[in-house]
């Protein structure tokens, strides 16, 4: 399972939130045009995660969860939260949820990508960027949440 990139991951989550919304008749709580205002979410969403991702190009960084670091960053939206592509995604999928419908279980699988990510990838790279950066990362871990 190592090999399941975030962005892979967020693309089934997607198709995760349609599927159980239309496919499986989940009660829709948001019906066109109110359902609309999910869009400005999916942008902000997008916008961040790949912001995020091109500072890293920007400054040649390694971006792959699961290779080592080589850069510690904290410019840019590093300065306000240590995850701002996986928080990008998570605000993305919410959108997603509310323009299907806002159905309580496009809202669990929200939940459910949140908790994958804190809990798996967010954990596995905090431990590799502790034992590369060592204290320099703990003291940005001080001055910047996990999220916001």
């Amino acid at each position: 399972m190592k090999k399941l990139l975030p962005p892979i991951l967020f693309l089934l989550f997607i198709l995760l939130i349609l599927a159980s919304c239309w496919l499986l008749g989940s009660r829709h709580n948001l019906v066109f045009p109110y359902n609309l205002l999910g869009i400005p979410w999916i942008l902000i969403g997008y916008l961040m995660a790949i912001k995020g991702k091109n500072l890293f190009k920007k400054l040649d960084t390694n971006i792959m969860t699961f290779d080592k670091p080589d850069k510690l960053v904290t410019e840019g939206l590093y300065r306000f939260s240590r995850n701002p592509m996986y928080l990008g995604f998570v605000i993305a999928l919410i959108g997603v949820a509310l323009v299907s419908g806002a159905a309580i279980s496009s809202f669990l699988w929200v939940f459910l990508f949140f908790i994958i990510t804190n809990k798996w990838y967010i954990a596995f790279e905090e431990k590799m960027m502790t034992e590369t950066f060592g204290q320099e990362y703990v003291d940005y871990c001080k001055r910047v949440r996990r999220w916001l």
